[in-house]
């Protein structure tokens, strides 16, 4: 593990002694599993978030936009700045994925889109935290499959009526199986964004890399589809009962 320690060095700005973890920032955006000494094993991707003081939200006629995908359909909330409470929030953590035979897919709550880890597109949800427990949200990708991966973009999005990114303290962190932690917070001003392409894995030439993205949109996944150049097409979706 000596390769590691030399580039977990202190004068990394990349690296958090405090915490031990790798934060990829605005002036250190990337960095590569591969020089990480991650191989084989299984990438798990969290989302955890907490509820805090907020402005009180109107909500919008009918039953809101749950789901919708289509990016024409797509109209930011209004914030009203009247009172404060603490409100639920419900983000939920998805990734679009595009392998190497050019199969791309999503993996989302919405429509119960779980994926599979056994086959592809060899990630896999595990559940629909609804609260911000301190669990959170896990994805998991099998890196032994990594030929098979061209790219992953990992994303989250506020669900229905819920506060803004930057109210809801979100971290996504990466834990890779043999290397530090890396953690994209999504703590940037974002007031009426709807969803954030957080990172972005690339399979070059077998080394996979992890760039931090944190682009706030107003849409949906269809606008992250149209910015990033999936090409898929996109419907209304809505989250099992059952979570």
């Amino acid at each position: 593990m000596a390769g590691l320690r030399d580039f977990l060095n202190k004068s990394d700005p990349l690296f958090s002694a405090s915490n031990g973890r790798l934060t990829l920032t605005k002036g250190s955006p990337s960095v590569s599993l591969t020089e990480l000494g991650t191989g084989a094993g299984t990438l798990q991707v969290n989302l955890h978030w907490t509820a805090r003081q907020v402005e009180s939200m109107a909500r919008p006629p009918g039953n809101g936009w749950r789901g919708l995908l289509r990016p024409t359909l797509f109209k930011p909330m209004e914030m009203p700045s009247s009172g404060s409470q603490i409100v639920a929030v419900d983000l939920d953590l998805g990734c679009l994925y595009e392998l190497a035979d050019g199969t791309k897919g999503v993996v989302q709550p919405l429509g119960g889109l779980f994926g599979d880890l056994q086959r592809a597109p060899y990630i896999r949800l595990s559940r629909d935290d609804r609260s911000g427990a301190p669990s959170g949200e896990m994805m998991y990708i099998d890196l032994a499959k990594k030929e098979m991966f061209k790219r992953i973009l990992i994303f989250v999005y506020i669900y229905d009526e819920t506060p803004a990114f930057d109210r809801a303290h979100a971290v996504v962190t990466l834990f890779l199986p043999g290397g530090p932690p890396i953690e994209v917070k999504l703590d940037e001003r974002a007031p009426q964004a709807r969803s954030c392409a957080v990172a972005l894995i690339e399979n070059r030439d077998g080394n996979l890399t992890v760039r931090r993205e944190a682009k706030y949109v107003y849409g949906f996944q269809a606008e992250l589809d149209r910015l990033y150049g999936f090409g898929m097409q996109w419907q209304r979706g809505y989250k099992p009962v059952s979570g």
